[in-house]
């Protein structure tokens, strides 16, 4: 199989890269490939006649965005739209991941959101990741679009960031050495690692093509997150919660990221509880500070 993955470099895609290792990659970054070009991606994708595109390439500076419209457009909107009608164009199919910000947040915690509820971004980031999924849609049948949440993998995110300030190597440390994490947003954090396994396990059970929503297993907040990360590691660190809005940020975050999953599960593919990921990845030999 002939996979070509845009956004290369990027934490999913370097997860993506090793899973499919066996398989013929075809790798390309802005440097190789500009997705905001439609001339460009048809030119590439014609010349090099993937089977699967896979879509890592997006723009996820969340707050940035907010002052970035244009360029969060091109890159989460327009740039699935070009990828989707050259994957037509050149009967190949496409994997694209999507975001729990194309919806608003405001589901009762008691609820979990389906892949067909009612979208409402309140988000430049969730208004343009929603406009790259409508777009993929619109151009083309042989598309799997994978919603996910809470990343975290190899690169900066937010397992690294609390264990190092936890460990006094990030300015966030209290005197009284305890951290602050908001405890009101529950969503299900995601190892990119599982979900590079659920892309491959995809493809290869061709299960109907579609929009899936794929993080790991269970629910928690970014409080009980964090509180399990030290208990895993044995970090002796106090972690306090706090609300949202004692923790602004020029982005909205939404209060609920729950993403029902049963979909994917009753596709045939396997979905590990968020514990278990992390474990794996503190475990793993990409993990480090």
């Amino acid at each position: 199989m002939k996979v070509l993955i845009t956004g290369a470099n990027g934490m999913l895609a370097k997860a993506v890269r090793e899973r499919f290792e066996e398989e013929e990659l075809i790798l390309t970054d802005v440097e190789e490939l500009d997705i905001t070009n439609l001339e460009a991606v048809e030119t590439f994708v014609e010349s090099n006649k993937p089977d699967v595109i896979i879509n890592c390439a997006a723009y996820t500076a969340v707050d940035k965005a907010e002052e970035d419209l244009e360029l969060a457009r091109k890159i989460n909107a327009d740039g699935p739209r070009n990828l989707a009608i050259a994957a037509k164009e050149n009967d190949c199919k496409l994997v694209h991941i999507s975001t729990d910000y194309v919806f608003g947040g405001s589901l009762p915690l008691e609820e979990t959101y389906k892949e067909e509820d009612p979208k409402a971004p309140e988000t430049v980031y969730g208004v343009t990741k929603l406009e790259g999924e409508e777009n993929i849609e619109e151009n083309m049948e042989k598309y799997y679009i994978f919603r996910t949440a809470w990343l975290y993998g190899d690169g900066n995110n937010f397992v690294r960031t609390m264990t190092k300030v936890a460990l006094g190597k990030k300015d966030f440390l209290q005197e009284e050495r305890f951290v602050t994490v908001v405890a009101d947003q529950y969503g299900s954090p995601t190892y990119a690692a599982d979900l590079a396994q659920y892309i491959y396990e995809t493809l290869e059970k061709e299960i109907p093509y579609g929009i899936y929503h794929a993080t790991n297993d269970g629910f928690t907040t970014w409080y009980e997150f964090t509180k399990e990360i030290y208990k895993i590691l044995g970090i002796e660190c106090e972690v306090r919660p706090v609300t949202t809005e004692e923790f602004p940020r020029p982005a909205k975050r939404p209060t609920n990221s729950k993403l029902c999953k049963e979909k994917l599960k009753k596709a045939g593919i396997n979905i590990p509880k968020w514990q278990d990921a992390l474990k794996r990845y503190l475990e793993s030999d990409i993990f480090g500070i």
